[in-house]
This record gives C-alpha cells, structure tokens and sequence, in this order.
C-alpha cells in the first residue's frame, strides 16, 4: 500500500511526548484560565487590537504577549499530526482502512459535537468550545484509530 501522506514511524515517539506536553499543558492553561506571565516576549502580530472595530488596532505591530499558550498549541497540533500520520511498523491495507475509517469518524463526530455546541452554548463559553475545536479533530481520531488497532489485536490473539 503506497502512503505518500505518512511520516516514519521513528518520529512517533516524539510525537507522542510532544502531544502529551501539548496536552498536559492546556488543562493547566485551562485551569488557570488562560492566565500567565511565563515567557512574556516581544513578537510580531499580523493584526493587533481588541477587536476589528476599536481605534487601537493595526497590522504588523511588535507586541508584548505571553507565548506558553502558542507553544502548547503547537505541541498538540504538531504532536498529534506525527503521532497521527506515522506510519504503523507493519503498514497494510487494513491499517489503511482503520486510518481512514477513524478520521471520517472522527470528523464527522466532531462536527456532530460542533452543532450541538452551536444549538445549545451561548456567550464567552461558546467561544471556549471553539477552542477546543481546534484540537478535537486529531484527538478523537488518535483516540479511535489507537482503540480500533488495540481491539483488533485482542481479537487476533
């Protein structure tokens, strides 16, 4: 089965330590709700300001933020992408199967989350949801791609 799309399978270790941190990470930006003056650096902002419509707005603008949450964003992201997208050490066509069934499912489940999220939560938590959003896709496929691979293995045994 030819995969142009998948990376080796000796970066996934690395993946899995980087999406952990990601992980482990964002609950503690969560439960300190998103308040941090840890690495507080100077960098560029394409857009900067409050919101679209205030005078103190601009583009390209040196800005002094935090950086923890972009770092553990990118953790999960980057995390998940190799841990996701590695190949198996033996990469077949039921393999190829599991990987595409997870992330349609995965997909479609997240959406389905996303719609019940728009119908039913309002105001700043809304937004939170939005969030999370972000992330869930590579989540619930990692999740149902490494249950898929567990479940067939017991049953092979």
């Amino acid at each position: 089965m030819k995969t142009n799309y998948l990376i080796s399978n000796k970066y996934k270790p690395l993946g899995w330590v980087m999406f952990t941190l990601g992980i482990i990470g964002g609950v503690a930006l969560m439960i300190t709700d998103y308040d941090t003056d840890w690495l507080q650096l100077k960098v560029l902002s394409i857009y900067s300001g409050e919101s679209i419509l205030s005078n103190d707005t601009g583009f390209f603008r040196i800005v002094e933020n935090s950086i923890v949450d972009e770092i553990v964003s990118l953790f999960i992201i980057l995390g998940g992408l190799v841990v996701g997208f590695s190949k198996e050490k033996i990469e077949d066509e039921f393999i190829y199967k599991l990987r595409k069934d997870s992330l349609v499912w995965a997909l479609l489940f997240n959406y389905a989350i996303l719609v019940l999220a728009i119908i039913f939560i309002y105001d700043f938590t809304f937004f939170d949801v939005l969030v999370f959003n972000m992330f869930t896709p590579l989540i619930f496929f990692i999740i149902r791609f490494n249950f898929l691979k567990l479940k067939t293995a017991r049953h092979e045994e």
